[in-house]
């Protein structure tokens, strides 16, 4: 009997969306390179916001964070894998767990050694977004980012995202606006974020 014949993917179906994530400052308080599980605090709402995008949209949640504390060598890559693993097992118990969390460890004039790089993934360049998409087949015009720093909202707007909510910094932020011309919206905690991405997917 020969095989069925083989189904080639539908290229014109589109991809799904998702709820991006910066970390320090949105996911938890930024108190500055946090890197130790006693130093992070969850921000209020984070789980509710969490909960609403994996059980009621079915949209996977991805974590995109500049983590420049590694280039500086203020902590190692292991000090970060040990609080990331942490950090995905509470999601995972509050019922929303994180599909991807990526990070950029390098900057470009601060970082040590290998880590002084220009890199393709540190916002606002847009790479960790455009490798969720590869890798998850997103829908990035439809997805959602929820970001405290401008370089957030202008890594979403250059990968595309759709919706861009901007929180003011909780701790040592940027005080700066994005750059002219971006489109976004703000929030003034993540209970109005939420808010406000049930308001754009309710339509």
């Amino acid at each position: 009997m020969p095989p069925p014949p083989r189904r080639e993917p539908d290229v014109t179906k589109p991809g799904r969306p998702a709820l991006f994530l910066d970390r320090d400052g949105v996911v938890n308080f930024d108190h500055g390179y946090v890197h130790k599980i006693e130093n992070f605090d969850f921000l209020p709402g984070i789980f509710d916001l969490a909960r609403f995008a994996a059980q009621e949209l079915r949209w996977p949640i991805v974590v995109a964070t500049n983590q420049a504390g590694i280039a500086r060598g203020y902590y190692d890559e292991a000090a970060y894998e040990t609080l990331t693993r942490w950090m995905r097992d509470r999601f995972s118990a509050e019922g929303a767990p994180l599909a991807r969390v990526y990070h950029c460890p390098y900057h470009p004039t601060a970082g040590i050694g290998a880590y002084r790089q220009d890199h393709a993934w540190r916002k606002p360049r847009p790479g960790m977004f455009l490798a969720a998409q590869a890798e998850l087949g997103l829908d990035l015009c439809a997805s959602a980012l929820i970001g405290d720093m401008p370089t957030d909202i202008e890594a979403g707007h250059a990968a595309g995202v759709g919706l861009l909510i901007k929180l003011p910094p909780a701790g040592a932020g940027q005080t700066r606006p994005p750059a002219s011309g971006i489109a976004y919206q703000s929030a003034a905690d993540l209970r109005q974020a939420l808010a406000l991405l049930r308001q754009a997917t309710s339509r």
